[in-house]
């Protein structure tokens, strides 16, 4: 493996997507190649089927955001595949997770899918607000990760590490917003259309403010569960827990401590649904428990060093922390940490492991001066001063 390419992006809402498309063409192609098989294994369908079962999301995203919508069709374009090859890749959280929730009497197995973190400035050692996690998912996504960066002609510019085709994932804005993300599996997860899980991330991504992101997450019938660890350089931060549904069906998890941290089952006392996740991803507390060791035993404030540490953890190899392939089980039930990442939201950094961060070094991305875009609710000059205290 080598480090994951940079794509950077602008202009409007299709000319961005037809530079992600034509600069990342031959991992748009293998995301897609890779995901025939996928879909195959979770849901016994063949790919013109999956296309199919995109398309009845299309009106829900269209009413979401059509700028998206344009995105996809760019990248559609620039990679030279269908738009209906992009949308089902878009849509691989509902399609995958309803096959598993429907099948909720069988012996089943969905890779791990993240540990997470945030931390306010009153935990933190240098008081920045902090965010990151693990992504866990299918090997093959190594070679088909990239580093997004969007400059928007409307909106905060931002920066995703993501997989090539897809809109968005773990990222942060000019605006000083940083998104993580954790699969969540409920009873409730049919597949019935909505918002998917990853249009919500993009969308969160164009958020001013976190009231402005709970809106994102609040709008519309969204299709899947999933959590999204949300913070800003304000110094607050919460895990929006939602379920399939509207804004009802949302459920919040604030820091304890200044701290925030979430693996991939529901933590909010209010739920009151089945909780698949804890059956296809028995892994989850393990994760969690072991996080929240980590962060005890450093005692005091916590530093990016306290992550870096804590990520790289193997306890309960091989689905710990930091997680590798369990051969065990095919290779399409098999998980690994594919991408590490941190991010520091006042100073508009960025580290990236490529892969486990055990072997794989954290690389600083400076986004200083791309993320310097003022945001129109609130001049620079008004961006609250933080200290090493």
């Amino acid at each position: 493996m080598s480090e994951f390419p940079h794509v950077r992006v602008e202009g409007s809402a299709r000319e961005r997507g037809r530079q992600y498309g034509e600069t990342a063409r031959e991992r748009v192609r293998a995301s897609i190649d890779a995901y025939r098989d996928v879909f195959s294994h979770y849901a016994g369908l063949g790919w013109m089927t999956v296309q199919g079962q995109a398309r009845r999301y299309l009106s829900a995203i269209e009413a979401f955001g059509h700028s998206y919508v344009l995105e996809m069709r760019g990248i559609a374009e620039g990679a030279d595949v269908d738009f209906e090859d992009i949308l089902a890749i878009n849509t691989r959280t509902e399609i995958m997770f309803a096959a598993k929730a429907r099948a909720a009497q069988e012996t089943g197995r969905t890779p791990a899918e993240c540990t997470s973190f945030g931390v306010l400035p009153e935990a933190s050692e240098t008081g920045h607000t902090l965010v990151g996690q693990n992504w866990d998912w299918l090997p093959h996504s190594f070679e088909t990760c990239l580093v997004l960066e969007v400059r928007q002609e409307e909106g905060p510019d931002f920066v995703t590490v993501v997989e090539a085709g897809l809109l968005a994932k773990t990222g942060m804005n000019s605006s000083g917003v940083g998104v993580c993300a954790n699969a969540l599996v409920s009873d409730a997860d049919l597949g019935t259309p909505g918002i998917p899980f990853h249009l919500v991330l993009r969308g969160l991504l164009d958020a001013e403010n976190l009231s402005d992101a709970l809106t994102v997450a609040q709008q519309g019938f969204r299709s899947s569960s999933g959590n999204y660890v949300l913070a800003h350089e304000d110094g607050i931060a919460v895990s929006v827990e939602a379920a399939p549904g509207d804004f009802s069906r949302l459920f919040l998890v604030f820091p304890e401590k200044g701290i925030l941290l979430h693996t991939n089952h529901f933590l909010a006392p209010g739920y009151d649904g089945k909780d698949v996740g804890l059956w296809v991803m028995p892994d989850s507390p393990f994760r969690l428990e072991r996080i929240r060791s980590a962060v005890a035993d450093a005692g005091g404030r916590v530093s990016l060093d306290t992550f870096r540490e804590a990520l790289t953890d193997h306890a309960n190899y091989p689905s710990g922390v930091c997680c590798h392939p369990d051969e065990r089980f095919s290779v399409y039930d098999q998980g690994a940490t594919v991408a590490s990442i941190l991010m520091d939201l006042d100073e508009r950094r960025m580290w990236v492991s490529d892969g486990q961060p055990c072997t794989f070094p954290y690389r600083e991305l400076d986004y200083t001066a791309f993320l310097s875009k003022p945001s129109p609710i609130r001049p620079a000059a008004e961006r609250p001063s933080k200290v090493r205290v």
